[in-house]
C-alpha cells in the first residue's frame, strides 16, 4: 500500500498579487478627496517650482464665457488642454496653464435686463455704472462656479489667477490695444451695411452670427426703363429679391456682362394684377422660362441684348411718387457677384443693406456722380427696424405710423406686405412667393438679424500700413507661418481672412470696454498721448467705468483741446476684441509665460472667432499671429449623430456623466475620440469607455499586486531572458509613438497602443506567461527578478505615460505603488534606452506567438468539449513545417509560453486531423494530455512530483523553491 501525502495549504508559499488598489475604481466618490488633496498639497504650486528654469510650453486658454454652467463641450475643450499641458510637464517643459474668462457682452447684460423686467425697472434709467457692477457681480460668480466645475474634471490650473476680461489690467490693455490701432490710422468711421440685432440694438460680427432656416417672402419687380436703349424705354427690367422691405432703399440695378440676356413680350398672362400681354421685359435668357412660370404668363423672345446695352441703361425706382420720393435714377452696373443659377440675371442693388451692394455701389460713385446720380447711401431702417424718413410712404409719414422689418420679439413685422401692397399699386409686381432658406440669425438671441446701414467703427482690412502690408496680408502670411492641427482647417481660416469685409468694432451696449476714443463729426480721431495715457491710467485704476463716470470728458481731454469739438465715443468694443486681445494681457504681462504661445486650442467655430480676432489683433499690433500653433476640434452629438439639445432630451452633461461613472471615464473618452471632428457621445458609448477602463485598471491592479514582492532589483536587459528582452523592446516601441503622439496631440493613437499593449501583449500574453514563475519560482530564481524588474519598468512607463489622461487613476496607482511619493504628475516620463529597441528579436516572437496561436485555438476546442479543465492538463504535440517557425521555437520553454504542463516540438506537417489555423501555414497541434501527478503547489502536471521526499506532493522546482523559503512540512 502506497502511502498519500497529506494535504498542505501552500498559499502562504507563493508570490500571489496583494494590493490595497481596488478592483471597483469607485470614481465618483475618490475623484473629490484627489482634488482636494491636490489643492490643500497645492500641487500647482509645487508643478511650477519643480519646473523652474525649464523651457516654457504655454497653451493660451480660449476663455469660456461666464454666464452658466459648464456643457459637455467646455468638458472636452478644457480636458484636452489639461491632457497638452500635463504632457509637456512631463516631458522636461514648464508647461504652466493659466485659465481665463470672457466676461463682457451682450449675454450678460440680457440676463440683468432680464431681471429689470422681472421688477418693473428701465434699464435705461438705471445709472450705468450701476448696471456695469451687476453685470460685473453676475460674471464673478460665474467664475466661481465653473472654476468648481473644471477642477472636478481634473484640470490643473492657475486657478487663483485667471485672467478675466472685465479685470482693470485688462480692461486697460484692451483698451490701449484700441488706441494702437487707432494711432497706426487702421480705425476709422464708416457707414456699412452691417448685420444688426433688432432684438438685441446692437451691430453684429460674423461671428456672431448662426444661419438657421427660414421662410421668405420673395418678389419679382419691374424696374421701367427710362434711359438707354431705344427700343428698352417704356419696357422693363425684372428683378428678384427675397428681401422686399430693402426695395425702398434701392438705388441700382447688377447685371453681368458675362451672361446672355433678352427682351422678351408677354404673350399671355393668368393673373390680372401682374403683367399683361404686350409688356415687354428683360431677363437673362437662362432664366426667363423659370420666371414666367412664377408669374403665370408666357414668353417670346422679342431679341438678345448686347452687356454693352445694358451698361447704358437707367431705369426709375418701382415705387417712384410714393410720398412724393423715389424720383432718383436707378443704373444698371456690371457686377462680378451676379448670378445665373436662380432669379433674373438682375440683381437688386441697396447699398444699406448689402455687402455686395455697398461695394458695386462704391466702387461706381465717382462715375455716378459724374452722370447726376447722387452716390449718397440712404438709412432706411432705424435700430429698432422701423422705417425712416429716408424710405417716403413706409416710415413716419405713413398713416398709422412707421412700417417695421422685425419687432422686438424677432418675429416678421409688417414692411414686407406694405411694400408689396405699394408695388402692386403702382403697376411694378411680376410674382410673389415664399422661399425656404437658410438666413443670418443671432446666436445668441436665435432671431434673425438685417443688414443695415449704420455709423460704426472699423479696422481697415485692405489699407496700406506703411511697410507694403496690410493688415489682410498680415493675417494670411502669419497663416502660412502657422501649423495647423489638423492641417486642413488652415484653408477654412484663410478662406474667411481671404473674403472678410473691414472688422466692425463698434457694439451699442453698455457691458464691456468703450471705444475709448475721441473724434469728432468727420470722424477725425483724435491722437494725443497725454490723453491716451490719461485714459489708460484711469482704467488701470479703476477699471472702464471710468468712462462712465460723469466728468469724463473733461477729465481725460484736460485743457489742451475744444471740448464743443472732440466727442466722448460712447460704443462699446465687440467682444471679439476683447478676447482677441487676451495675449497682450496674458502671455506678455505674466512673467510666467511667454509670447507667442505655443498653442491656441478650440473648437472649428473658433476659426471665425477667436481664433480669427486673435490673428487680427495681433497682426495689427505686432505684425504676426499670438500662436504657433492651432488645434481644432470638433462638437459634441448624441449617439445618433444629431446636435444634443434639451428639447429632444438627448444632452448628456458632463456634471451627470462624473456623478454617475467618474471624471476619468469622461477623460478616457475624449482621449479615445477623434476630437478633431465631430464626435459622439451618449449611454452606449460611455459603457463601452467604462468597460475599457476596468480592463486598464484591472491590468494596474495585478501590476501593483505582483510588485508588492518587488526587492526594487535593477537587472540588465542584457542578463534577461528574451521574453523580457521582448517587453522592454516593446517599452522603446511604445515610447517613440507615446511622444510622437502627444507632439502630434493624437491622443487616440496614443490611447488604442496603450490600451492594446495592456490587453493584448500584458494580460494575455506576457504576463499570463510569467505567472507561473512569478508566483512558484524561488527568491533567487533569475526568470522572477527579471521578470519583476521588468513589470517595475512596465508599471512606471504606463502609469506616467497614461497620468495626463488619467489623472485621477494614475495619482492613485502611483501612490499605491509609492506611498512616500507626492503626486505623479510631478514626474517626468521614464528614459526608456534606446539600447532596449530589439527589431529583430521582435520578428522573431512574432512567428513564436503565431505558432503559440495554434496551440491556444487547439486547447480551446479540449476545454469546450470539456476533455481538460485547464491548460496545464494539457501536453499538445505540435508540428512544424515552416523552417523559420521551428528556428524561431529552438531553444524557448514553449510549454512555459503556451501555459501546458509539458508540450513537443516536431518538423513536419502533422497528422490530417491535427489542429490547424488558416492563417498560420505549415503548424499543426495534436492536443495530448499530460503524464505525470500534479504539483499541489503550482498545479503543473509534471513527471517529477514526489521525487524530493521533504515534499513529496510537489514537483522538483517548487520543492526547491519551498527549500529556499524555509518552508517545513508539519511534521
Amino acid at each position: 500500500m502506497t502511502d498519500t501525502p497529506e494535504k498542505v495549504d501552500y498559499s502562504s508559499t507563493l508570490y500571489l498579487p496583494q494590493t490595497d488598489f481596488p478592483m471597483r475604481a469607485g470614481l465618483p466618490q475618490k475623484e473629490p478627496e484627489t482634488v482636494a488633496r491636490w489643492q490643500k498639497m497645492e500641487l500647482y504650486k509645487k508643478l511650477r517650482a519643480s519646473a523652474a528654469g525649464r523651457d516654457k510650453f504655454v497653451l493660451h486658454d480660449g476663455p469660456p464665457y461666464a454666464n452658466g454652467n459648464i456643457h459637455i463641450g467646455h468638458a472636452l475643450n478644457k480636458i484636452l488642454k489639461d491632457v497638452i499641458t500635463r504632457s509637456f510637464q512631463m516631458r522636461g517643459r514648464d508647461a504652466n496653464y493659466v485659465p481665463g474668462w470672457d466676461c463682457h457682452g451682450l449675454p450678460i447684460e440680457w440676463k440683468i435686463e432680464e431681471k429689470y423686467r422681472e421688477k418693473g425697472r428701465n434699464k435705461d434709467e438705471v445709472p450705468v455704472n450701476e448696471f456695469r457692477r451687476e453685470c460685473r457681480e453676475f460674471a464673478q460668480h460665474w467664475i466661481g462656479v465653473q472654476t468648481e466645475e473644471f477642477k472636478r474634471l481634473g484640470i490643473e490650473g492657475d486657478f487663483e489667477r485667471p485672467y478675466t476680461t472685465m479685470n482693470f489690467h485688462a480692461e486697460a490693455r484692451i483698451a490701449g490695444e484700441l488706441l494702437k490701432i487707432a494711432k497706426s490710422g487702421q480705425l476709422y468711421r464708416g457707414s456699412k451695411p452691417i448685420m444688426w440685432s433688432v432684438v438685441e440694438r446692437t451691430a453684429l460680427a460674423e461671428a456672431e452670427v448662426e444661419y438657421q432656416d427660414y421662410e421668405s417672402d420673395t418678389i419679382w419687380v419691374k424696374f421701367p426703363v427710362v434711359e438707354g436703349g431705344d427700343d428698352l424705354r417704356g419696357n422693363s427690367v425684372v428683378i428678384w429679391t427675397t428681401t422686399p422691405w430693402t426695395i425702398p432703399g434701392n438705388r441700382a440695378i447688377a447685371f453681368s456682362s458675362r451672361y446672355a440676356y433678352g427682351l422678351y413680350e408677354v404673350t399671355a398672362a393668368e393673373n390680372a394684377f401682374g403683367p399683361q400681354p404686350g409688356e415687354k421685359l428683360v431677363f437673362a435668357k437662362r432664366l426667363a422660362d423659370e420666371c414666367a412660370a412664377k408669374a403665370k404668363v408666357t414668353l417670346a423672345l422679342v431679341r438678345d441684348l448686347e452687356p454693352s446695352e445694358l451698361a447704358g441703361v437707367t431705369c426709375a425706382h418701382p415705387l417712384k411718387g410714393l410720398g412724393g420720393g423715389y424720383g432718383f435714377k436707378v443704373p444698371l452696373l456690371d457686377g462680378d457677384h451676379v448670378t445665373d443659377d436662380a432669379g433674373t440675371g438682375f440683381v437688386h442693388t441697396a447699398p444699406g443693406h448689402g455687402r455686395e451692394d455697398f461695394d458695386a455701389w462704391m466702387a461706381e460713385a465717382r462715375s455716378l456722380e459724374a452722370r447726376g446720380i447722387s452716390s449718397q447711401i440712404p438709412f432706411t431702417v432705424d435700430d429698432a427696424g422701423f422705417y425712416t424718413a429716408d424710405a417716403p410712404g413706409f416710415g413716419p409719414d405713413r398713416e398709422g405710423g412707421p412700417a417695421r422689418v422685425i419687432d422686438d420679439k424677432g418675429k416678421k413685422g409688417d414692411a414686407n406686405d406694405a411694400v408689396i401692397k405699394a408695388l402692386i399699386a403702382a403697376g411694378n409686381l411680376f410674382a410673389r412667393g415664399r422661399l425656404k432658406h437658410t438666413y443670418p440669425h443671432s446666436w445668441r438671441s436665435k432671431k434673425p438679424v438685417i443688414f443695415r446701414n449704420t455709423p460704426q467703427w472699423f479696422v481697415y482690412m485692405d489699407k496700406a500700413l506703411g511697410d507694403g502690408t496690410t493688415l489682410r496680408s498680415r493675417a494670411l502670411d502669419a497663416i502660412d507661418d502657422t501649423r495647423f492641427v489638423p492641417a486642413a482647417s488652415q484653408n477654412r481660416l484663410r478662406a474667411m481672412i481671404e473674403s472678410r469685409p473691414d472688422w466692425v468694432l463698434s457694439r451699442q451696449r453698455a457691458w464691456g470696454v468703450p471705444i475709448a476714443i475721441f473724434a469728432d463729426d468727420k470722424g477725425e480721431i483724435l491722437v494725443d498721448e497725454a490723453v491716451n495715457a490719461r485714459i489708460l491710467e484711469a482704467f488701470e485704476q479703476e477699471g472702464a467705468d471710468a468712462w462712465f463716470a460723469q466728468g469724463a470728458k473733461e477729465r481725460f481731454l484736460g485743457n489742451d483741446h475744444d471740448h464743443a469739438r472732440w466727442h466722448q465715443v460712447m460704443d462699446i468694443l465687440d467682444v471679439w476684441f476683447d478676447s482677441g486681445s487676451t495675449h497682450t494681457f496674458t502671455l506678455e504681462d505674466r512673467p510666467d509665460l511667454k509670447w507667442p504661445a505655443d498653442v491656441y486650442l478650440e473648437g472649428s467655430d473658433q476659426h471665425r472667432g477667436w481664433f480669427h480676432s486673435s490673428l487680427l489683433e495681433s497682426a495689427a499690433t505686432r505684425g504676426r499671429a499670438p500662436y504657433d500653433a492651432v488645434i481644432t476640434h470638433g462638437f459634441t452629438m448624441d449617439e445618433k449623430g444629431e446636435k444634443m439639445s434639451k428639447s429632444k432630451g438627448n444632452v448628456v452633461s458632463p456634471q451627470d456623466v462624473m456623478k454617475e461613472s467618474g471624471a476619468d471615464i469622461l477623460r478616457l473618452w475624449v482621449m479615445t475620440t477623434d476630437y478633431w471632428e465631430d464626435q459622439r457621445l451618449g449611454k452606449t458609448i460611455i459603457q463601452t469607455n467604462i468597460d475599457a477602463y476596468r480592463k486598464l485598471r484591472n491590468t494596474i491592479r495585478w501590476m501593483l499586486g505582483t510588485l508588492a514582492h518587488d526587492t526594487g532589483e535593477e537587472i540588465a536587459a542584457s542578463d534577461m531572458a528574451e521574453l523580457e528582452r521582448l517587453m522592454l523592446h516593446r517599452l522603446a516601441e511604445l515610447d517613440a509613438l507615446v511622444r510622437e503622439g502627444y507632439d502630434a496631440f493624437d491622443f487616440k493613437r496614443i490611447t488604442r497602443a496603450l490600451i492594446d499593449f495592456s490587453n493584448v501583449e500584458l494580460s494575455a500574453f506576457y504576463f499570463d506567461v510569467r505567472k507561473d514563475a512569478l508566483y512558484c519560482d524561488a527568491p533567487s530564481s533569475p526568470k522572477r527578478r527579471a521578470a519583476l524588474c521588468t513589470i517595475r519598468k512596465i508599471f512606471e512607463c504606463l502609469v506616467t505615460w497614461l497620468a495626463p489622461m488619467l489623472p485621477f487613476t494614475m495619482e492613485e496607482a502611483w501612490l499605491s505603488r509609492k506611498p512616500d511619493a507626492v503626486s505623479v504628475h510631478l514626474e517626468q516620463f521614464p528614459a526608456v534606452p534606446a539600447g532596449w529597441r530589439n527589431d529583430a528579436l521582435e520578428e522573431k516572437w512574432e512567428k513564436i506567438r503565431q505558432v503559440r496561436s495554434v496551440v491556444t485555438g487547439a486547447l480551446e476546442i479540449e476545454r469546450r468539449e470539456k476533455r481538460i479543465g485547464a491548460s496545464l492538463e494539457a501536453a499538445p504535440v505540435v508540428h512544424v513545417a515552416d523552417p523559420a517557425l521551428l528556428a524561431a521555437l529552438e531553444g524557448q520553454d514553449f510549454a512555459e509560453i503556451c501555459i501546458t504542463s509539458a508540450i513537443s516540438v516536431v518538423p513536419g506537417e502533422g497528422p490530417a486531423d491535427a489542429f490547424r489555423l488558416p492563417e498560420v501555414a505549415k503548424v499543426a497541434v495534436e492536443p495530448k494530455l499530460a503524464e505525470g501527478r500534479k504539483c499541489a503547489r503550482s498545479w503543473r502536471i509534471t513527471t517529477d512530483v514526489g521525487t524530493d521526499p521533504d515534499y513529496p506532493d510537489v514537483s522538483a522546482r517548487d520543492a526547491a523553491a519551498l527549500r529556499e523559503l524555509g518552508f517545513r512540512r508539519a511534521a
